[in-house]
C-alpha cells in the first residue's frame, strides 16, 4: 500500500510541473490565433451564429429562404419536370401590337416527362424578354403558384420587336436535392492546410469550416480571426504545431449525391429552353407624348440607400439601364480617370469582383499594375494611376476559399480588412462574395455575413462619407456543388444583411440573366462592362 501511495504522489508531482512548465512558456501570438484541441461533434453550426448583430430579417432563416414544397422524393426520373413537355401561353387574347410600358404576361404550366401537369410547384425557370436586333433584354417575373403553373410577368421597356424565352434551370426534383444537400450536408468540399516546421519538414493535412469535416480522428488545430470572430479547423499535424500553418489551397469535391440525384441534375435537363408558347411581339410608343423609345421615368442620380425595384434594370443597345437611379455610360478612358480621381477603391471577396479589377487595368492604359508577388487568385492585388491619384485594390476573402496554394497570411477577413480602414470621401468599398458559399449550408454564410455587416456598419458610423457597394452573386453555376437556386439564396441572405445601412446595391444576378448568352460563372466583357460603369455611377452620380 505504501509503495501505491509514493507513486500516487510522484503522478501527481508530475501533473503539477507539467501544468507550470505550460503556464510559463512563452507561447507565440499568430498572425490568427489558434487552439488546438478536440472537438466534441457540433448540434448545429448555426448555433454559434451571434444572430442579434443582423438584421431581423436575416435572424428568420426559414422565412427568408422560403422556397415552395417540391412534392418531395420521387423514385421515378420520367415523374421530374421536363423542359421539353412543359408549356408557357400569354394569359390573354394577342395583340396586333403592345404599348410602351405596360406589361406582358402569359401562363406557365410544368409538365412531367410523360407529359402530365405537374400539382406542385418548386421549379426553378428563368424568364426573359429578349430584343435581338436592338440587343436588348429584361429579366421576366416568375410567380409560382404552387400548384403547377407559374405566372410570367415582362415589363415592356423599349419599342420594337421583342421575344419571350423561358429556361428550365431546375425541377423540382433537382432543387429538392438541392435543399437537402445544402441544409443537411456539412460540406460539399474539403481543403489542404500546409504546415512547414523551423527544420523544414513538411506535412499536409484537411482543413474546413468545421472540424467534423476535416475528417480528423483526433484533435483538430482552430484558427480564429481575432476581429471577426471567423473560426477555421484543420485536422492536427501527426507531429507538427497549430502554428506551423503557412499554406491553403482547395481540396477534394465530396460525393454528396446518389445516381437518381445526377439523373435529375443532368445537363439534359438542367438550363434547357422550353418549347416557344408565345409568338414575337411589337412595342409601340403611346400615341402622343412620347418620344423616347425607351419606358424610362425621370430618376434620382445614384446614391447609396436607394431601394432597387424588381426589374432593377435593363439592356438596351448593349448598354445596362437601371430602372431605380440615372446610371451613367463612361465611354472613354479619359470618363474613367475622372471618375477615379483620388479614390482609393479597396474591392474584397471572389474572382467574379476580380474581374471589375482587371477590366479597370485593361481599360485604363495608365492604371498600371504594382507586383506584389502574391498568388494571383487570393491577391492582394493592386493597380496604381499615379498622375490622377488613383489606388486600386483587391483581394479575395479568407476562409473558405477554393484556390491553388496561397500563403495563409495573404488570406484576411472582410471584417479584419474593414475594421482598419479610416473611411472618408475618397474611400471607395466594394464587397463581392458567394460563389465560395455555396457548397456549405446557409448558416456558415449568415455568420460570415455577421462579421461583414458589424465591420460595414462601424466604418459607416465613424466615417459616414465612405462608399460601401454590395456585387451581389451571379448566375453560372450548375451543379450540386454551386447552383443559380444556391445562388439565389444566398443572395437573398446578401441583401437581408445589409439591409438598413446606407450601402449601393449591384445586382449581377439580373445583369447575368437578362440576355440570351451562356450562363458563367465570370460573364463575358459587355456585362464585366456594364457592372462596372453601374458602380461608377455610385461614385461620379452626376
Amino acid at each position: 500500500m505504501g509503495q501505491f501511495k509514493d507513486y500516487k504522489i510522484l503522478a501527481v508531482g508530475l501533473v503539477f510541473l507539467v501544468l507550470l512548465f505550460c503556464l510559463m512558456m512563452p507561447w507565440s501570438e499568430p498572425v490568427v490565433r489558434w487552439l488546438p484541441q478536440p472537438r466534441p461533434a457540433s448540434k448545429n453550426i448555426s448555433e454559434t451564429i451571434n444572430w442579434d448583430s443582423l438584421p431581423q430579417e436575416l435572424s428568420n432563416m426559414a422565412n427568408l429562404l422560403y422556397w415552395p414544397l417540391t412534392g418531395g422524393h420521387r423514385d421515378h426520373f420520367l415523374d421530374s419536370t421536363s423542359p421539353r413537355t412543359s408549356t408557357y401561353h400569354l394569359k390573354g387574347p394577342a395583340q396586333a401590337n403592345y404599348t410602351l410600358g405596360s406589361n406582358l404576361e402569359a401562363i406557365l404550366v410544368a409538365r412531367d416527362h410523360w407529359g402530365r401537369p405537374k400539382a406542385h410547384g418548386g421549379d426553378l425557370f428563368r424568364a426573359q424578354l429578349l430584343g435581338p436586333e436592338l440587343r436588348a433584354g429584361v429579366p421576366g417575373e416568375v410567380k409560382d403558384l404552387e400548384n403547377g403553373t407559374y405566372l410570367l410577368s415582362f415589363p415592356l421597356l423599349w419599342a420594337g420587336w421583342a421575344r419571350v424565352q423561358v429556361r428550365l434551370i431546375h425541377s423540382s426534383e433537382a432543387v429538392g436535392v438541392l435543399q437537402r444537400v445544402w441544409r443537411e450536408k456539412r460540406a460539399t468540399v474539403d481543403f489542404r492546410g500546409y504546415f512547414r516546421g523551423t527544420d523544414g519538414s513538411e506535412e499536409t493535412v484537411v482543413c474546413n469550416v468545421d472540424p467534423q469535416s476535416t475528417g480528423a480522428k483526433g484533435p483538430t488545430c482552430q484558427y480564429k480571426d481575432v476581429v471577426s470572430g471567423e473560426i477555421w479547423f484543420c485536422a492536427q499535424p501527426p507531429t507538427l504545431p497549430c502554428n506551423a500553418l503557412v499554406g491553403h489551397s482547395s481540396g477534394s469535391y465530396l460525393k454528396v449525391t446518389t445516381s437518381h440525384d445526377e439523373d435529375l441534375l443532368a445537363g439534359n435537363v438542367t438550363d434547357q429552353k422550353l418549347p416557344s408558347g408565345v409568338p414575337p411581339i411589337l412595342v409601340l410608343r403611346a400615341a402622343r407624348g412620347n418620344v423616347s423609345n425607351l419606358a424610362l421615368p425621370s430618376r434620382p442620380p445614384c446614391h447609396p440607400g436607394h431601394l432597387s425595384p424588381k426589374p432593377s434594370g435593363f439592356y438596351h443597345q448593349d448598354r445596362w439601364h437601371s430602372t431605380f437611379c440615372s446610371s451613367r455610360s463612361f465611354p472613354t478612358v479619359d470618363s474613367i480617370r475622372n471618375c477615379l480621381a483620388g479614390r482609393i477603391v479597396y474591392m474584397m471577396g471572389d474572382s467574379t469582383l476580380r474581374q471589375w479589377w482587371e477590366y479597370l487595368r485593361d481599360t485604363v492604359p495608365s492604371l498600371k499594375p504594382v507586383d506584389l508577388h502574391v498568388t494571383y487568385q487570393a491577391g492582394p492585388l493592386m493597380a496604381v494611376e499615379t498622375t490622377q491619384g488613383t489606388v486600386l485594390h483587391w483581394r479575395a476573402h479568407s476562409w473558405p476559399l477554393r484556390s491553388r496554394h496561397t500563403p495563409v497570411a495573404s488570406l484576411h477577413s472582410v471584417a479584419r480588412e474593414l475594421h482598419g480602414l479610416a473611411g472618408g470621401p475618397y474611400t471607395v468599398v466594394v464587397l463581392g462574395m458567394g460563389a465560395h458559399f455555396t457548397t456549405f449550408p446557409p448558416s456558415i454564410f449568415a455568420r460570415r455575413l455577421a462579421g461583414i455587416r458589424a465591420a460595414v456598419k462601424a466604418l459607416l458610423d465613424r466615417e459616414p462619407r465612405t462608399l460601401v457597394v454590395i456585387k451581389l452573386a451571379n448566375t453560372g453555376y450548375k451543379s450540386v456543388y454551386g447552383s443559380d437556386w444556391i445562388t439565389l439564396q444566398v443572395n437573398r441572405l446578401l441583401r437581408a444583411a445589409f439591409a438598413g445601412l446606407r450601402v449601393a446595391f449591384v445586382d449581377a444576378w439580373e445583369m447575368t440573366s437578362s440576355l440570351d448568352v451562356p450562363d458563367s460563372i465570370h460573364p463575358k466583357e459587355l456585362i464585366v462592362r456594364n457592372e462596372v460603369e453601374l458602380f461608377l455611377s455610385f461614385i461620379c452620380p452626376t
